[in-house]
This record gives C-alpha cells, sequence and structure tokens, in this order.
C-alpha cells in the first residue's frame, strides 16, 4: 500500500491522534502546565502541513474518535451526582455566578474585537467562545458569524483557560473548591472540565455543571442579540 492510499484510510486518524496523543502525555509529565490536547494538535497540524497531508484524510479516523466525546461528557454526570447536595445547596449563587461570567466573556470579547477594529464576522464569532464547541457553533450561525472561526477561537479559549485559569484563579486569591470549579466551568468550557477533574474531582463536577449551566445561560443571553441583528 502506497502513502498516498494508508493516509487515506480511516486508520491513519486513528492511528495519528493515538501516537500523538501518547505523546503529549509524556511531554505534559515534564511540563505539567501544558494540555496534553494543545501539544498533540499542534503537532498533528504541524505534520500534516508538512507532508502536505489534505485535512480531509485525516479526518475520516477523527471522526471515529469524535464519537467517543459522547460517552465521555455524558461521564461527567457520575461526579456531578455524588456532590449534587453541596451544588444545590449553592445554587443560587453558582448560577449567578455564571450568568456574570457568561455575560463578561460575551461583552469582553466584543470590547476587545472593537478595540482592535475588527469586522462584523469576526466580532460575532468569537463572542460565544466561552461555552463548549456544538452550542457556541450554533450560535454563531444563527448570528450570521463564522462558525469554523468560532471552533477554532471556543478551542483556544478552552486550551487557555485549563493551562492557566487555575493558576491565575489561585494568585487573585480564589483558592476554594467552589470558586475555581465554577469559574473553570464557566470560561473553559469541557477541556477546562476535563483538566480539573484529573486534579479534583469535587472541582470536576463544579465545573461540569457550571459548563451545562452556562451553555443555557449563554444561549438565552444571545436571543435579544439575535432579535436586535434581525431588527
Amino acid at each position: 500500500m502506497s502513502f498516498s492510499e494508508w493516509v487515506n484510510q480511516p486508520l491513519f486518524g486513528i492511528a495519528l491522534s493515538v501516537v500523538a496523543y501518547t505523546g503529549a502525555q509524556l511531554i505534559q509529565q515534564r511540563w505539567r502546565w501544558l494540555h496534553p490536547l494543545f501539544i498533540c494538535s499542534g503537532f498533528i497540524i504541524i505534520l500534516l502541513l508538512a507532508c502536505h497531508i489534505p485535512y480531509s484524510a485525516y479526518k475520516m479516523g477523527g471522526d471515529m474518535l469524535t464519537l467517543l466525546l459522547g460517552p465521555a461528557t455524558v461521564a461527567l454526570g457520575v461526579p456531578l451526582y455524588k456532590h449534587a447536595g453541596l451544588i444545590k445547596r449553592h445554587l443560587a449563587g453558582i448560577l449567578v455566578s455564571v450568568t456574570v461570567g457568561s455575560l463578561t466573556g460575551m461583552i469582553s470579547a466584543a470590547a476587545f474585537i472593537g478595540l482592535l477594529g475588527g469586522s462584523r464576522d469576526i466580532l460575532l464569532s468569537m463572542m460565544p467562545k466561552s461555552v463548549s464547541s456544538p452550542i457556541a457553533i450554533e450560535i454563531s450561525r444563527h448570528l450570521g458569524g463564522l462558525p469554523e472561526l468560532t471552533s477554532v477561537l471556543t478551542v483556544l479559549t478552552g486550551l487557555f483557560g485549563s493551562m492557566i485559569g487555575k493558576q491565575l484563579l489561585t494568585w487573585l486569591g480564589f483558592k476554594d473548591s467552589l470558586s475555581i470549579g465554577i469559574a473553570l466551568g464557566t470560561a473553559a468550557h469541557g477541556i477546562g472540565t476535563a483538566k480539573l477533574v484529573k486534579d479534583s474531582e469535587l472541582q470536576g463536577s463544579l465545573s461540569g455543571f457550571a459548563m451545562g449551566a452556562a451553555g443555557i445561560i449563554t444561549s438565552v443571553l444571545f436571543i435579544p442579540v439575535y432579535w436586535w441583528l434581525r431588527g
């Protein structure tokens, strides 16, 4: 089998992803602050560009791995159920915090693009970046943004949030699990939540709840924005 035939097999995308992520895990043991997904994605992008391999060839195998994200996300419900009592006791404060955090994310993104003189398309693509990718992409599509750009910005938001978010919160004096979990879940969605689950089940469960709440709240907050754009 020739090289061109091999890369057009689904097994190529699967094998490349597994090998890259395994290597990223080894590198992360040396530099703990780096997220394996950041290393893995960077390596795959560089390899595809260097070897002139079309993304569509990698995507055939990559899509098969994407199917596993569903069960992995559902698995977050287990620690969430275990700490449901704590969430109920602080439910009002959590929802207020998630709402304020979601608004801050939207407004800060709009202000940033406005100050840099960015176009309307970029503005609408960036505003929903703090929620999980499926929700952010649909919001961007309905607003008239660029869903592909929104997807990239959403992943980058989650990656950088997972790598520096907890350290930044600790430096600012927020050291309790409730504050860290809610903040990371609201700002860094699933990628930040996955990072917290590895460090603390409690923080991961709080982050998972905040991630889900932020998705719902952000979608509602964008309704008047949609009406205004269509008005």
